[in-house]
This record gives structure tokens, sequence and C-alpha cells, in this order.
């Protein structure tokens, strides 16, 4: 799929955000879950308006009467399998929740291989995808990170979790080639490793055993991930309760109770105002 988003962006739109449409017959709906089984079986390279077709028992002129083409019918595959995550857990600290939310994002790429890589920078969100980054926001929007960092920690976690889904799917898609496990192609390499004895800090991480059994890429990488945005968000979390957010000065903190935000009832009524003038 074109990474620049679809020919007709508009036309993307209307049927992303459609209302539901009938079951009988031959509908959006049901091309879009026949897509879906073949990407699912063939990978993305696998999918053609043809196969789509054949699968639902139609011509593939058939299929052009409800959408346009490749591009727009990717586009709603994605929205639907994103139909598959659930909300964040209701109790429990951003982190958690923020985790779980990734981790389920991780579990869906693995069911649907095809899945990763399929956003580019101009790609159009459907409600699924909306509703699901409206749900990530939130966790975040009760910290004290500002609101682009909010933006901005939700994108990253984002993009980690969509890095990993495409490594994994270039395993699942040359093992699917070659007919060739990961494991086997690389435990064949033996004339590559002979040569890697001239690298001294490779050999002795190898001799110490780092290579005998790899961490989990993913697992390692979302732990470094949510550390960085913890540590974001304590500062954060200390910056607001040592400054007033209106004029910057010290804030007084009681002793119990909330923390305040404003060092007098003067700064709290001026942001008070700004927020209703804004």
């Amino acid at each position: 799929m074109a990474q620049g988003g679809v020919a007709d962006p508009d036309r993307g739109i209307e049927l992303l955000w459609r209302d539901g449409g009938s079951r009988t017959g031959l509908s959006l709906d049901r091309i879009v879950g026949a897509a879906v089984e073949v990407a699912d079986a063939e990978g993305l390279a696998g999918l053609s308006m043809r196969k789509v077709a054949e699968r639902l028992g139609f011509t593939s002129m058939s299929l052009y009467r409800h959408v346009p083409g490749r591009d727009q019918l990717v586009e709603l595959m994605r929205d639907a399998v994103l139909a598959e995550l659930g909300s964040p857990p209701a109790e429990g600290g951003w982190r958690p929740r923020l985790e779980a939310c990734a981790r389920e994002s991780w579990e869906l790429c693995k069911r649907h291989p095809w899945l990763a890589g399929t956003s580019g920078s101009r790609s159009l969100p459907g409600p699924n995808a909306v509703a699901h980054y409206e749900r990530l926001l939130g966790i975040l929007a009760g910290t004290g990170l500002a609101p682009s960092e909010v933006i901005a920690s939700v994108d990253l976690v984002d993009r980690f979790v969509n890095a990993e889904a495409v490594a994994l799917a270039e395993v699942a898609r040359v093992e699917r080639s070659s007919g060739m496990s990961h494991e086997e192609w690389w435990g064949a390499r033996g004339s590559l490793f002979d040569r890697l004895d001239r690298f001294p800090v490779i050999t002795a991480l190898w001799e110490a055993g780092g290579y005998d059994e790899p961490l989990d890429s993913f697992e390692f990488g979302l732990a470094r991930v949510l550390d960085g945005i913890e540590l974001l968000v304590q500062s954060r979390d200390e910056k607001r309760d040592e400054t007033c957010r209106m004029c910057g000065g010290p804030v007084e903190q009681a002793s119990a109770g909330r923390p305040r935000a404003y060092c007098s009832r003067a700064c709290q009524q001026r942001a008070y105002r700004q927020r209703k003038s804004g």
C-alpha cells in the first residue's frame, strides 16, 4: 500500500466512517472480512481484489462497486481489525494501563501480521483507530505531562509496537517464501560466524554467553520505553508541585490533601478566567 495515503482521501473517509450496511448479499463489510482472511493467510503481498472476489464467489468488478481499489481496501481492513482492541483496565496507575494496551496491540499484530506498517504519515484513521487513540491519550492525560508530551508519549509507544511488529512480519514473510525457519537459516551460517572472531567486543560477549539466551526484544523494549515515560512523569510531577502553573512562582504545599497547583487564590482565579475565555 502506498504510504502517502489513498488516492482520494475524501472518498476514503466516506468509506471508513460509513454507517453499518446490510449483511446480506455482497456488502462492504463482507468484502473487508474476506480481505482480512486473505491477508492473514498470505500477507499483504498475496492480497488482490481477484482473490477476495474468488473467496466471496463474485467477480472482481463486483467488488469495485463497493470499494474503489486495493489501497482503500487495506485502510478498511486496518480499521476493521482495530475493533478487536478493548478498553484499558479501569483500575491501576497509568503505567500498568498503558502497558496492558501495548500488549494487546502486540497480540493483535501477531494475529494479523500484515497490520504492521500499514499506517503511513497520511493514512486515514477510521472510527476504531480514533477510539483506540482516544483511550491511549486518556491514560496519560491525567498525569502532569504537558498536552504535547501526552501526545508524543502515546505516539512513542505506538511506534515501538509497530516497529516490533514490522520485524516480526518480515521474519514470517521470509520464512514463508524460503521454507526455512529463522533459526534454521541463521544456524546454517557457520561461514559467517567463523569470521567474527576478529571483532573483540562481539567475541567477548559471545564467550560470556550474551547470545545464548537473548532477551525478548518486545519485553525489553517496552519496559525501557515505559521507564522513560515514567521518569518524565515524575519530573513533571515534581515541577508541578514546586511551582505555580500560572506565574511560575513557588507553591507552598500543605502537609495533607491534594497538591496545590497555584501559589495564591489570585493565580487560581486568573487561570480559571483564561480557560473560560480560551
